[in-house]
């Protein structure tokens, strides 16, 4: 990365804090339902991209594997604990076979 998109990515970090400062509970009230949704889509589009994805190439390994499990151990209600240990015994098992 060099300095200059550094700076600039520094500079627009501090600029939207600066917004957000400013526009205190205007802006706030007006996006609170749209806000609410931004952090799990933030979180699982990170997971889906670090299980998919090697430098610029599309990969399907166990990663993916084991996070389809675990997704599914969520989805199923299971306990955050499980959902862990089975996502991370599914990775293992399919490195393993394969």
């Amino acid at each position: 990365m060099s300095w200059t998109s550094l700076i600039a990515l520094s500079g627009g970090a501090y600029f939207f804090k600066l917004v957000g400062v400013a526009a205190g509970d205007r802006l706030s009230t007006r996006f609170q339902s749209f806000t609410g949704f931004l952090p799990p889509a933030l979180f699982a589009s990170i997971i889906i991209l670090m299980s998919v994805a090697d430098s610029s190439n599309l990969v399907i390994d166990a990663r993916l594997v084991g996070v389809t499990i675990g997704a599914i151990a969520a989805w199923k209600k299971a306990p955050f604990i499980f959902v862990i240990v089975v996502a991370m015994a599914s990775t293992a098992i399919w490195r393993a076979v394969t």
